[in-house]
């Protein structure tokens, strides 16, 4: 029996435009932005659809415009009855999952991501970490560049994302450190990222802390889809884990990869993509190229996706 999988996208898929489509011909989709705006007290709708990509790509502006692109298109395809048997998503992703689970309010959590990336960004000034994808290189061997840059500063790993592609975070020095120690190691090539801040690293624990003290006031119900989480790469056992989990989550590698794996073990065949882009599918491909994979962030990709997963 064949198994469907909802993933949803993090932070760096956004762009100018994205959910405009589905606003203008889906009323359900139009209600998810308006009830954004409502929430956040500002038009989230106008900056996705026209503002300016600087405005955008500001932390606390970009979560929850992806949470909420990706909501607007999670109603698009429930209209049409698809649903699927677990969900994930990756990193700021995670709570575009548990919405769809049913384990949190989309008007709690739209304000909360808002938070989050306010606090993520706060937590490390501007100027004093980064982040660089390192490509073709097995994790053992970046975790032992990242241990040999350590002279320079903080460097963890960030996000295992698939086969060849790990992204690591910390203090700017030590991260071009690593990227020298791995071209050595046989990178094929470091790439150092235009992020804000050192995303998923110890740097990011006053975030954690700040995000502890929002998470008490959010109440979460039983989860009606089974979710992974990016901490361990496995199920989420009981609701009394989510907060703990999140807290976590934004200063802990991002297990991609092992999340993808393990649905593929447990039988799913199917992946959705969510949302803005198309990163997601992408890492999917280099993990299992037999898989079927479609995403869904217009009206297009919908109609597309519907055809397919109404067979």
């Amino acid at each position: 029996m064949s198994k469907i999988a909802f993933i949803f996208p993090g932070q760096g898929a956004q762009y100018i435009g994205m959910g405009k489509e589905l606003f203008e011909n889906i009323e359900e989709c139009k209600n998810i932005f308006n009830i954004a705006d409502k929430e956040l007290n500002f038009e989230l709708s106008k900056l996705c659809f026209e503002g300016e990509i600087e405005e955008l790509n500001i932390t606390e502006n970009t979560q929850p415009a992806i949470l909420t692109v990706s909501i607007a298109a999670l109603m698009a395809l429930q209209k049409y009855g698809v649903k699927c048997d677990v969900t994930a998503g990756l990193s700021l992703g995670e709570y575009s999952a548990l919405v769809c689970s049913g384990a949190m309010n989309f008007k709690d959590a739209v304000k909360l991501v808002k938070k989050r990336g306010r606090f993520m960004q706060e937590a490390v000034p501007v100027g004093i970490g980064t982040m660089a994808a390192i490509i073709g290189l097995e994790a053992s061997k970046v975790k032992e560049a990242c241990n040999e840059a350590k002279t320079s500063g903080i460097v963890e790993i960030a996000n295992l994302n698939c086969p060849g592609q790990i992204v690591i975070a910390g203090e700017i020095a030590a991260v071009e450190l690593a990227c020298e120690k791995a071209k050595e190691k046989g990178a094929k090539r470091a790439i150092v990222l235009s992020v804000s801040a050192p995303f998923h690293s110890s740097m990011l624990k006053p975030a954690a802390e700040k995000l502890e003290i929002e998470l008490e006031n959010i109440v979460l119900k039983d989860m009606s889809i089974p979710v992974m989480t990016n901490v361990n790469g496995d199920y989420i056992k009981s609701i009394d884990d989510i907060k703990s989990n999140l807290k976590l989550q934004v200063m802990s590698s991002v297990l991609w990869e092992t999340i993808i794996r393990r649905m593929i073990k447990d039988g799913v065949d199917t992946f959705v993509e969510i949302g803005p882009g198309k990163v997601l599918s992408g890492f999917v491909k280099k993990i299992d190229r037999n898989l079927t994979i479609v995403n869904i962030e217009d009206m297009a990709s919908l109609n597309k996706a519907v055809e397919l997963l109404k067979k």
